[in-house]
């Protein structure tokens, strides 16, 4: 029974290894195909030695990924097969182990029958020898002779041919059974042989499988390292030419919203435990052209005369020019009034009066350039915020010092700009022509410490915002820092997979948009898992964010912002994430400036 269960595995184990083998070399032949094909490829065109421009690297990194594309369908098929083997492997492993267990029984049951039969051996040599003797004794003259009578010697007769037949079976049976020991002990000894190397040669099929998957990942590896290779080469190359670069935010004012500090400042509010992130905008609220009234302070305070001031900002010093007349002014109860223009200067509300008086002279040139420009279009100017701010109460008794630069630049205009201005521009204006607002007029490393509006004291140069407006008593949506978790976080960087990878999203939206709608609306957002879902079908969702860096352009942008994650290192443009955080980020809390900062608490 047991020899027939073994013979019966021994026959399964046969059809796994054949259908194994049969995975197998298949799988071989593809691997060694992709190996030689990507191999070849590789070795033209993913090369970074001669990467001697963005273009070049970004060419090569194409070529890298084609690579990758073309052959990734290949190695989703080896590993699909490799799981076939696999289980196939299992199924033999266990088949082997059912067997040596069979392999244990039959030495078992060989040794018990050897034991026995060692025994019946004994018997077997005495009935071959009293079979032999009562056969050559059976002669019916000697029985004859031995019996008193007849009848003795037929019942004689009879007892010794029904022993001697007894002993002539039991001859054939021990005879049969000692044969079928000798033969089940050699089948025992083909079995174990062959059980040993189907052991040894499983393993060695095992191993050598492993081997040829991990130099195929191994592979596939290296083509990626070439590609993120190429991406920091890039990178540098970039830098080089545009003059992107990395810079530490230094001494900056402190912010007036409150908890909206950084790290170390005294309006930082500690979010607790844990990894958090905010953005920090350099300026806010500003179109960036034009005159920064913190940059005119700073540049007062220095020493810089209102010309020299003017000519900074836009390019050009005043000229004396006949304004005349009147002005007409949209007053905020809608009505049309027309006012004498300077009285109408005299009620600008655009600067406090306390400032440097150079200051103030290059801000009522830049006001009454820019009101002027109405005046020459025919347009009446309103006095909101939406055109420049006008204060009839001021207008009626202005402070000495602001009457003073009024007076002091009467008929003073820039000509041929639109006098823009604002508050806090960040370090970077953009009109008439980009440049940086710092001390030196560079960017670079250091940059935030050097800016004019940094050192006059702008409390919105470095800022994370989470209020509604810019005032400190405007909505907050429950928040009560602009800090994110490191999920809010990672949801941010779904939503910039999302929108990258589908070119857009209608329920990319705050999760918070109705309960505080940002623009008046509400919507339908994804909430966290339902956009992290959405973010897995793009190639794999962000669940942890550890680490966050930007970089800068000479251009006075963010240029980069890059982030450590579960997925590795993620760089993203700055206009990207910007609008993916605009987006997604709960509450009011925004990034309000192209130039801004990541900080991780």
């Amino acid at each position: 029974m047991l020899s027939h269960r073994f013979a019966i595995i021994k026959r399964r184990m046969g059809k796994l290894l054949s259908r194994y083998l049969g995975i197998l070399l298949a799988f071989v032949l593809i691997v060694q195909l992709l190996n030689c094909s990507i191999a070849k490829l590789f070795a033209a065109s993913c090369n970074t030695a001669d990467c001697s421009s963005p273009e070049d690297c970004q060419q090569k990194i194409k070529e890298c990924e084609e690579i990758i594309n073309a052959y990734t369908p290949a190695q989703t098929k080896n590993k699909e097969t490799l799981a076939q083997l696999e289980k196939q492997l299992s199924n033999l492993e266990k088949l082997i182990k059912v067997a040596e267990g069979q392999i244990k029984k039959l030495e078992g049951e060989i040794f018990n029958r050897a034991v026995e039969l060692e025994y019946q051996r004994e018997i077997f040599n005495a009935r071959v020898r009293s079979y032999y003797i009562r056969s050559q004794r059976l002669s019916p003259f000697l029985i004859f002779l031995a019996s008193e009578s007849a009848s003795n010697l037929t019942r004689e007769l009879s007892y010794r041919l029904t022993v001697a037949n007894e002993d002539k079976k039991v001859i054939i049976k021990i005879a049969s059974e000692l044969a079928k020991l000798e033969q089940d002990k050699e089948k025992l000894a083909q079995n174990k042989a062959w059980l040993a190397k189907s052991k040894e040669n499983t393993a060695k099929q095992a191993a050598f499988l492993k081997s040829e998957v991990e130099k195929v990942d191994a592979f596939l590896g290296e083509v990626k390292g070439k590609i993120a290779a190429l991406t920091t080469r890039q990178q540098a190359l970039l830098a080089a030419r545009t003059g992107t670069f990395v810079s530490s935010v230094g001494e900056v004012p402190i912010s007036s919203i409150p908890c909206s500090g950084p790290p170390g400042s005294p309006t930082f509010c500690d979010p607790g435990g844990g990894n958090w992130f905010a953005a920090f905008s350099f300026g806010a609220w500003t179109h960036r052209k034009g005159m920064s009234q913190y940059g005119a302070k700073g540049r007062a305070e220095a020493g810089q005369n209102y010309k020299e001031i003017l000519r900074a900002y836009y390019g050009r010093e005043p000229v004396k020019k006949d304004i005349g007349g009147t002005i007409s002014v949209v007053l905020p109860s809608g009505n049309l009034e027309f006012l004498d223009f300077e009285y109408y200067l005299l009620g600008i509300a655009e600067m406090p009066s306390s400032w440097h008086p150079e200051a103030l002279k290059a801000q009522a040139v830049a006001a009454r350039s820019f009101a002027y420009r109405y005046k020459q279009q025919g347009k009446a100017i309103c006095t909101t915020q939406d055109c420049q701010v006008f204060s009839r109460s001021k207008a009626d008794n202005p402070p000495a010092e602001w009457r003073a630069a009024v007076e002091q630049t009467r008929g003073e205009i820039v000509e041929d700009v639109v006098a823009f201005y604002s508050s806090t521009s960040g370090g970077y204006l953009i009109y008439p022509s980009g440049f940086w607002d710092t001390t030196d007029g560079q960017g670079g490393p250091g940059f935030a410490s050097r800016a004019w509006e940094s050192k006059a004291g702008s409390p919105w140069f470095y800022s994370s915002w989470y209020t509604q407006s810019y005032t400190a008593s405007s909505a907050k949506c429950n928040r009560s820092s602009p800090w994110l978790s490191e999920e809010e976080m990672a949801d941010i960087l779904n939503a910039w997979l999302v929108l990258n990878k589908q070119g857009g999203d209608e329920r990319v939206l705050p999760v918070t948009i109705n309960q505080c709608p940002v623009d008046g609306g509400g919507g339908n957002p994804y909430s966290h898992q339902e956009l992290k879902e959405k973010a897995a079908s793009f190639g794999g969702a962000f669940s942890s964010v550890s680490g966050a860096k930007v970089v800068y352009s000479n251009s006075g942008e963010t240029a980069q912002v890059i982030f450590q994650t579960n997925k590795g290192e993620v760089s993203i443009s700055g206009g990207e994430f910007k609008q993916a955080f605009n987006l997604r980020a709960p509450g009011y809390i925004a990034i309000r400036s192209p130039l801004f900062n990541i900080e991780k608490k």
